[in-house]
């Protein structure tokens, strides 16, 4: 793999107090040991690694704010094995998707991506909006099935469904992404 492909982690530093926190939290169990082994094949690989996460609404918080307040969360577990390295790229994000208002694009277009891989939180809204940037941008998308995590599961599903159908995804289980 060249690194025409980056994988893009997104929203894994969540504090889980808002109101769909106890449903994300039941679904983004199953997401970790496919996302980390996601991240450490990246890292071993050619391939751009960005993490992207929501400042939720704070524009002063750096990486390491946003980390501490994930960890003092409510569910530090889900946060704790996807603390994203120092020595990767690391954009705080406004919206729900990782392009809005980010130098992810410029990022991107600068290595030569060709191929963006998304992972993390939350299928039909973060996921699913960024998939639909990317696409627009005309990168090729792939969906880590096993790597995402709703809150919802018959809209996550048809939020796949878009993803495949509308904007030519392609969804991979983890392992057959990179």
């Amino acid at each position: 793999m060249s690194a025409s492909t980056a994988v893009v982690v997104m929203d894994v530093l969540n504090p889980y107090d808002h109101e769909d926190a106890e449903a994300l939290a039941a679904n983004v169990e199953s997401t970790i040991g496919p996302i980390v082994r996601l991240i450490d094949k990246a890292r071993r690989a050619d391939v751009e690694l960005i993490f992207v996460n929501d400042n939720h609404g704070d524009f002063s918080a750096s990486r390491d704010d946003l980390v501490r307040r994930a960890l003092a969360g409510k569910r530090p577990d889900l946060v704790e094995p996807l603390v994203p390295p120092g020595n990767f790229a690391f954009l705080p994000k406004v919206r729900h998707s990782v392009f809005y208002g980010t130098p992810l694009e410029y990022a991107l277009n600068r290595e030569r991506v060709e191929t963006i891989v998304l992972a993390g939180q939350v299928t039909e809204q973060c996921v699913l909006y960024s998939a639909l940037d990317a696409y627009v941008r005309e990168f090729s998308v792939r969906v880590a099935v096993d790597a995402v995590a709703a809150i919802h599961d018959d809209l996550g599903e048809a939020a796949l469904r878009m993803m495949e159908r509308n904007m030519r995804a392609e969804l991979l289980p983890a392992t057959d992404c990179l």
